[in-house]
């Protein structure tokens, strides 16, 4: 899969150092999937949630942080369009973020 863009995700873990490893252990693992449904990121991660139909919440670090992508199954693309903390997750409506 595509990720765009990982920038997003390195300007969060300077500013959360514990939640570098993890993140870039999601990213190596999307980048080599090849995800046609949300089936096979189900398969792939147990833990994702899912909001529509390409919508998918991630936890990070033991559900410490929350990442949320839209994917585009058929373009092969992920787009990365938050990364929080719980209290910041909480503040958002991660179905329109």
């Amino acid at each position: 899969m595509h990720i765009v863009s990982i920038q997003t995700l390195r300007l969060f873990w300077q500013e959360h150092p514990d939640a570098e490893r993890p993140l870039r252990a999601w990213y190596i693992l999307a980048e080599r999937a090849v995800w046609r449904s949300p089936a096979d990121i189900k398969a792939a991660l147990g833990n994702a949630s899912f909001i529509g139909t390409n919508r998918v919440i991630f936890n990070i670090k033991g559900n410490d942080y929350r990442l949320i992508v839209v994917v585009e199954y058929q373009k092969g693309r992920i787009f990365i369009r938050f990364i929080g903390t719980h209290t910041e997750y909480d503040r958002i409506d991660p179905a329109t973020i």
